[in-house]
């Protein structure tokens, strides 16, 4: 099968990811500034959670430019991940509403630890199907960004409940490293 089904699938499936995290968002019933104070933390949750699905939609659309076909184990590997990637309204919303409390920002990068895997997996499979010798197998090299993501995401998980604020940062270090589109792919496919 060619990869036109899958990517349509995990465009809407993010795209509805996206729409359930800002229906999530409360309009304040005051019209002054001082309104908009009560849902910032929320606000602010949103904005990392929409950045990180929206690098994982402009890698997965890389990723899956590499192939020309995709198998039944493929497809499985990217259902995984759109599992992951399902809970993260679920843990922004928890963690935004909670002020950053230690069990929901834990909770939130264990959710994001695992969709990281979840990508890592869907990476290899396709891998495996194409070849060591295929472009993306090339193009992932060594995958340094990859495994540095994941340490730190471990890191933050237990220091939510030391300095919810280190594993805050964490989070954000790891969507700034994201953040600019992979040129490893990019380059290789052109």
């Amino acid at each position: 099968m060619g990869t036109g089904r899958l990517e349509a699938f995990s465009d809407g499936v993010i795209a509805i990811l996206i729409t359930i995290m800002v229906l999530d968002l409360k309009v304040p019933h005051e019209t002054t500034l001082e309104g908009l104070v009560p849902v910032l933390q929320i606000f602010l949750v949103y904005v990392l959670s929409f950045i990180y699905l929206g690098i994982y939609w402009n890698n997965h659309h890389h990723l899956l430019h590499t192939v020309k076909e995709v198998s039944g184990g493929v497809l499985w590997a990217n259902l995984h991940l759109l599992f992951w990637l399902s809970l993260i309204p679920f843990v922004t919303g928890w963690m935004g509403e909670n002020h950053f409390a230690p069990v929901p920002t834990a909770a939130y990068g264990l959710v994001l630890l695992l969709a990281g895997a979840a990508y890592l997996i869907l990476q290899t499979v396709l891998i495996r199907q194409a070849g060591r010798g295929s472009t993306l197998a090339k193009a992932v090299g060594k995958d340094f960004k990859g495994k540095l993501s994941a340490v730190l995401y471990a890191l933050a998980i237990p220091l939510a409940f030391v300095r919810v604020w280190i594993a805050g940062a964490l989070y954000v270090v790891v969507a700034l490293m994201w953040l600019v589109p992979d040129p490893r792919i990019e380059e290789k496919v052109k």
